[in-house]
């Protein structure tokens, strides 16, 4: 069971959000307005916010150019995770990742089982990290955006959870992972991403 360290101080993170989908306009985009409020609430900055069709390449383009960018620790990816013909954001995602995040779709299927049941079969949600980015893909509906950010992500992204958060992974001078003591982690030259 995660906790929050009350030594430990929050840290917002920069992320990024980014709907896939052929046919939402900023206007009936409901689940990147729910991440983006989520994230906000939280303490984190919306450092950007995009749509682009479900197309591998241009997924694949906006992420590549967000993960260099040391003003963006996360990306958040919503839509493109089923089955069908156009549904292409793991694959066009999977191939960016240093290191898989293989937890991450473990446990959203998880979650998402007690409110679909075995339709979570379908949910292709994947994580990664990319450049000490993390990147987070998610199915396109509000109601899974909510699972995914309130259920895993909200938590993963602060550095107060114990034992253990991603924070450390994106900014060196966070504590330790499963450390319960306040720790400055040294800088061995990878403060600054290429």
């Amino acid at each position: 069971m995660t906790h929050v360290h009350a030594n430990a101080r929050f840290m917002p993170l920069g992320i990024a959000v980014l709907t896939v989908s052929d046919t939402r306009g900023f206007d009936r985009d409901g689940s990147g307005d729910l991440l983006s409020e989520r994230l906000s609430e939280a303490g984190h900055a919306l450092v950007e916010r995009r749509i682009v069709p479900d197309d591998i390449y241009r997924i694949r383009a906006v992420v590549s150019k967000w993960v260099v960018r040391d003003d963006i620790q996360v990306v958040l990816v919503n839509g493109g995770t089923g089955f069908t013909a156009r549904d292409t954001t793991p694959e066009a995602l999977t191939p960016l990742f240093d290191r898989a995040i293989d937890g991450y779709g473990e446990l959203f299927r998880q979650l998402s089982f007690d409110s679909i049941g075995t339709s979570t079969v379908q949910s292709r949600a994947v994580g990664g990290v990319a450049n000490r980015t993390l990147i987070f893909a998610m199915p396109g509906s509000p109601k899974a955006c909510a699972t995914a950010w309130d259920g895993i992500l909200a938590s993963q992204l602060d550095a107060r959870t114990r034992p253990c958060n991603f924070v450390a992974m994106v900014m060196t001078e966070q504590q330790q992972c499963g450390s319960r003591e306040t720790q400055t982690m040294p800088d061995r030259g990878q403060g600054v991403r290429a």
